[in-house]
């Protein structure tokens, strides 16, 4: 298969313009090479607007419109599919300071069923009550400050700050138990919990770019696995931050490709028997016609997520894809979504249940009662 990919709402490491709240990657695939069959259909388009490349944002809706028909021909002809993804980047900086503080292998005041369980979601939709927007990016600046003693003096700040907002956190007396003492470890051990970055190069994979990319490799995975192919050729808007990150991380998954890591209990597994054994080929837009093709459909659906207005021949453009093609979030809203009726639908326990749980915990806190700080 072929696959070819662009990106939008791009800020690099700053997750708070107001502008650009969300990054998206869109990615068409098809069974056949796009940037061949389509070529002739391509130029004739250029042609009529007198243009070198299809460029939607400076197209814009009218003349899109135009050719929206002509799109539209390809996709069915030649079986095109579209995929978006994308990160609301403000929540991306939540969760990565979850991860960081709240990680049990980092942090042994967490017991390990709070973080290798569902039970890890409903403590970060509460830690999320914590935050507002100006201590949030606070934690993120400190995330991404690679002068380490400056940075852990401002984690630890954060931190001792949310453990004063404890209190907000009524109703689930174990949960705000478990957050007030992994916060008061945090703060005691900062340079355990190794917050911020320690190079250029660790800030571009924590980024929302390559987070976000860790999506598209895997719905990369899940079409390779429908169509029962392999992947030919992945082509990537080339652009001089991210392409070498994007590399690296493709280059990690294949390393693992054939394998199945449990993700824990009740958590899905991380299934990377689909992986492409191909490396990621970064290509200029004006030499590529498949690039054309995503940045359309990846401006269309922006546009229309965003609420902005849309003709009826982009609106069929977007219809004809959307029993097709498939979406991927990364926030809190989309974590909720899912999570929250799994807890609302457990059933009640049974009293063995009970009585192995208890177990469980005892053995949990007896792990981690040397590291509880009263």
């Amino acid at each position: 298969m072929y696959f070819y990919i662009d990106e939008s709402g791009h800020t690099g490491l700053n997750l708070f313009d107001k502008n650009q709240p969300v990054l998206y990657y869109g990615m068409l695939s098809s069974k056949i090479n796009i940037d061949l069959v389509a070529e002739d259909a391509v130029k004739a388009m250029r042609k009529k607007f007198g243009v070198d490349r299809l460029h939607a944002a400076e197209l814009g809706v009218g003349r899109l419109s135009e050719i929206a028909t002509d799109i539209a021909r390809l996709r069915k002809k030649h079986n095109i599919v579209f995929d978006l993804l994308k990160v609301i980047k403000k929540d991306h900086a939540l969760i990565s300071f979850f991860d960081q503080t709240f990680d049990q292998g980092l942090n042994p005041a967490v017991p390990w069923m709070w973080y290798w369980s569902p039970l890890k979601y409903m403590l970060l939709l509460k830690l999320q009550i914590l935050f507002d927007d100006q201590l949030l990016e606070k934690a993120w600046k400190a995330r991404i400050n690679k002068n380490t003693t400056e940075a852990n003096r401002e984690y630890v700040d954060i931190c001792r700050l949310l453990l004063s907002r404890a209190e907000r956190l009524i109703g689930d007396k174990r949960a705000k138990e478990i957050m007030a003492d992994a916060l008061k470890w945090a703060i005691n051990n900062p340079e355990d919990i190794h917050y911020s970055v320690y190079h250029g190069e660790d800030a571009l994979q924590i980024s929302p770019n390559l987070i976000c990319f860790q999506s598209v490799i895997h719905t990369i995975a899940r079409r390779l696995e429908r169509s029962r192919t392999g992947a030919t050729k992945i082509i990537v808007d080339r652009q001089s931050q991210f392409n070498v990150a994007q590399q690296w991380l493709a280059g990690f998954y294949r390393k693992g490709r054939g394998e199945v890591f449990p993700g824990g209990i009740g958590v899905p597994e991380l299934d990377l028997r689909h992986i492409p054994d191909i490396s990621i080929t970064p290509t200029a837009g004006t030499n590529s016609v498949g690039l054309e093709l995503v940045d359309i459909y990846l401006w269309t659906f922006k546009r229309f997520l965003d609420g902005k207005v849309i003709s009826y021949e982009l609106n069929k453009l977007l219809v004809g894809q959307a029993a097709r093609g498939t979406t991927n979030e990364i926030s809190i809203a989309g974590l909720e979504k899912r999570w929250v009726p799994y807890f609302e639908q457990l059933p009640d326990p049974t009293p063995e249940q009970l009585e192995k749980a208890r177990k469980i915990i005892d053995i949990q806190e007896v792990r981690r009662a040397p590291h509880i700080m009263r």
